[in-house]
This record gives C-alpha cells, structure tokens and sequence, in this order.
C-alpha cells in the first residue's frame, strides 16, 4: 500500500468513526483540534469524582484560574500528588512518555543494584516498540524468563540461569492478549524476586483496570513492587504523558534523569489537566468497562459461533480487562475493509484495525484489539451478536 492509499484510509477510517452512532470505543484522537480544546475546557469544570484540584476549586478538575506550569509545578505537581496518593507510594515524577519514564525507572535500578541486566517478557513494550532503547540508550541488558505467553512463573523467575538486578512486569501483557496472572501467581512471582535479590518494577500503563481481576485496590496491587509507571492516554483517554512512583529517594534521582533525557517540558498543563480528567472521569468507570467487555466478548463468540466462521478465537475469554483479541483467518486488509464498510454502510463500529498475526501463528491468522468503554455500555449481548453476523457477511 502507497503512502497515498494509506492516507486516504485513515481519512476514511475517521469518517466512518466519527459517523457511526453505536461504538464499543468512543476516543478523543478521532476528534479535530477544536473539539480537543473544547472537550478541556468543559472537562475542567466536570467534576465528577472526589475533589482533586487546589486548595478552594471545589467544583472544578483543577483551579482554572492556576497559574500555568513552568518545567513542573502547579497543575503538574497536583497530578503528580494525586497519582501517589491512588497508588500509595512516597512519590511520583510525571514524564512526557512511557517510554522515558521505563527507562529511567530501569536505568536507576540498575545504579542502584549494581547489575544492568533486566528481566522481562519478550512480548514486553520496551521489546517490540521501543527500538531497542534500552541497550542503546540505557545500556541496559535484558533476559527473558518464558516465551509463552503470560507472565513468567515463580519457578521460572527462581531458576533463570543468571543474576538480574530488575524484574519488569507488565500488567497486563498487552502484546498477549491483555493477559493477567492471578493474585496468588503475582505475589509468588515478586517473592521469587526477591529471593534473588532483585527489585521489581511494575509497567502499568494499564494498571488502572487490573483491579476487578485480581479483587484487590489500586494500593495493595503497586505495594507489591519497588516501582511502577502509569499510562494516561490509555486508559484514561488522556493527551499524553506518564508518571513514574515509588520511593522519594528513587523519584528524585529520576528527576535527574528525566533532564538528561530531554523531558523537563517547559509547560505541560494541557496534557496534566487531561490527565485529572481521566482520573476523575474515567478511572472510576474501569470496574463497570471491565465488567461489560466480559459481556462482549461472550456474545462475539457467540455470534461468530452462530455466523458459521470456521475458525476463530476471542482471548482471552473471558478478558482480563476491559480489552482484549480477535482472531480471524483472513488477510487483514480483507478485515479492514469490511470493518471500513460496516462502519459506512451501517453506522456501527465494531472494529477497528486488523494486522498480521505475531511470529508463531497459524498462517492468514489476523487479529484486533478490542476496547469497551463508556460507549460500549450501550451494546447489549443482542446488539453485539447482530453487528457481528453484519461483519461477516461483508466478509463473503
């Protein structure tokens, strides 16, 4: 595909989203500018979680009439507050991506326990999308406990053949399916950490919606490990940016760090302000996003069962989260297709975009992410069953 063709079909693709009335996922990026600034503006004043702003802004995110940030402070320093008190850590440094805040997370782990060398999942973010950032960058060195899957097992963190100063977990491993251990899998896993004396540093750019899995608070889940990032795009629908928490010491030497590496932004305050947003909006939606997305992927089974597909996987069923897979064995630009015309034709959304299937998969296997959030609460089983019969004939 040209750089043409794919041009006019991103064009198409938000046309056909910003037009459909019935969506699972309704983001801010398929939006224009005006409607972002808008969209700020109204959300400042749309409190609706418990008060989170300055000192006497009742009714508001945060105090419209707050200075500005300037490298850090003001609204940043109240995000940054805010996401320690929720997580329960001594501190917490706000940085322009996840990305920066990972490595700088790692590379003062690294100082701090004299081994550079990182444990993690090969299906890890800093893995498959960071360029090899952290050896060329950090310096940095990584192993890898377990190709399947999941998260590695306690037995496997205790037998790795060679020391490692850093555990990285992310939770959940997106690249696999938004997969999730069990509680008592997490805590043996940390324990088997530290009986090798390592730390362990949680990727939670998706934490957020852990919670309903595991049965356990926001707090009791961070308090596992010695460090852990959060995302605010994510989940949270917010512009950008992530914070990095744990102990006061650590934080300020990642402050420090996020200098060195470019991300001490002059101002801020419209990606922090989206940010308490979504804190105050969304994050207290997660449980009942989580809930529904259990609901959906059942019926899509259901209707892929009843459609008559030959073959087919939604994964993991029931989701870990509020997002999860589809698997099809179609070429994906079959897929994205019949997911453009459905979108056109019937003003439903079901799906998004298709890509190739990862390295082991069965051959013309394609796959999607799908995400329930505040607009999937209006699918009903029924309504999610029907759209999925739509798809397929499309696909004949």
């Amino acid at each position: 595909m040209t750089a043409m063709d794919e041009q006019e079909r991103r064009r198409r693709r938000l046309a056909a989203w910003r037009g459909s009335h019935r969506v699972l996922d309704r983001r801010s990026t398929d939006g224009t500018v005006a409607e972002g600034l808008a969209a700020l503006m109204a959300g400042i004043e749309a409190r609706t979680g418990p008060g989170t702003g300055a000192e006497g802004s009742s009714g508001f995110v945060h105090d419209p009439d707050d200075a500005v940030d300037v490298y850090g402070g003001g609204i940043v320093a109240d995000l940054e507050r805010r996401v320690a008190g929720l997580l329960g850590t001594e501190a917490a440094a706000f940085f322009p991506t996840g990305t920066m805040a990972q490595q700088v997370a790692l590379r003062c782990w690294a100082g701090r326990t004299g081994n550079a060398t990182v444990a993690l999942h090969p299906l890890a973010h800093p893995e498959l999308h960071e360029e090899g950032a952290l050896g060329a960058v950090s310096g940095l060195r990584t192993v890898h406990l377990t190709s399947a899957a999941r998260m590695p097992s306690a037995e496997e963190v205790a037998d790795h053949p060679e020391p490692f100063g850093t555990l990285m977990l992310e939770l959940p491993l997106r690249d696999a399916g938004f997969v999730l251990p069990t509680w008592d899998e997490l805590e043996a896993v940390v324990a088997a950490a530290r009986e090798r004396d390592a730390v362990v540093h949680l990727d939670g750019a998706r934490l957020w919606e852990c919670g309903p899995h595991f049965g356990r608070g926001l707090q009791e889940i961070a308090a596992l490990a010695d460090s852990v990032y959060v995302s605010f795009y994510k989940s949270l629908d917010g512009l950008s940016g992530a914070v990095l928490a744990g102990p006061a010491v650590l934080v300020e030497e990642a402050r420090v760090w996020r200098h060195r590496y470019g991300g001490q932004l002059f101002q801020q305050y419209p990606a922090a302000l989206s940010a308490l947003i979504g804190l105050d909006r969304e994050l207290p939606q997660l449980p009942s996003y989580v809930a529904h997305a259990k609901v959906v992927a059942g019926a899509m089974a259901e209707g892929f069962a009843a459609a008559g597909v030959p073959w087919f996987r939604v994964h993991p069923e029931p989701p870990h989260t509020h997002q999860f897979q589809v698997w099809l064995p179609y070429d994906a630009d079959v897929l994205d297709e019949a997911s453009l015309r459905q979108a056109e034709e019937t003003g439903v959304t079901l799906f998004r975009r298709w890509g190739a299937g990862a390295a082991g998969w069965p051959p013309g296997v394609s796959v999607t992410e799908v995400t329930v959030s505040g607009a999937g609460l209006e699918w009903s089983a029924r309504d999610v069953r029907e759209a999925v019969g739509v798809f397929v004939g499309l696909l004949e």
